[in-house]
């Protein structure tokens, strides 16, 4: 193995924890927004543009490892598959979370009942990512995976 293959085998490990920070990064923009959330005009607005940006870039994330990352790491791993599975059921859970702070905003719900949604979806996002990071973290830096990282974590 060559110096640049070991290279790319550990990035796999770095392109997910970046990926998380940069959604953790979204997430407290957002709840910056739901601060103003109570203000007419620009801050409203604010927080439609961050909480559906937001909403978006959680969404493809785990869609893409749904799609590209967990089916690889389950053909190279196959001891990982319960987890992989527990880890998509989580992803179901944050969508379902997310269509329910959607609807909030959609409906224009009071900021508390907007931070409440956010909040939810904040807990269980960051149990998630760091369950996610203690599983797969390690097995990441070996993977043999020939793709775009986009494609494998998501466009965020």
């Amino acid at each position: 193995m060559t110096e640049g293959e070991t290279s790319r085998f550990i990035a796999w490990s770095r392109e997910l924890r970046a990926v998380h920070e940069r959604l953790r990064g979204a997430l407290r923009v957002t709840r910056e927004s739901l601060d103003d959330a109570g203000q007419v005009g620009p801050a409203a607005r604010d927080l439609l543009l961050y909480c559906h940006g937001f909403c978006v870039a959680l969404s493809g994330h785990h869609s893409a490892e749904d799609r590209e990352l967990f089916p690889a790491l389950a053909a190279e791993h196959p001891e990982l598959r319960e987890t992989l599975r527990s880890l998509a059921q989580d992803h179901s859970m944050i969508a379902h979370l997310m269509n329910g702070l959607t609807d909030a905003i959609e409906r224009s719900a009071s900021p508390r009942e907007l931070a409440q949604h956010v909040e939810g979806i904040a807990a269980i996002m960051e149990s998630h990512f760091r369950y996610e990071e203690r599983q797969l973290l390690g097995v990441l830096e070996g993977l043999e995976l020939d793709a775009d990282a986009n494609a494998v974590l998501g466009s965020f």
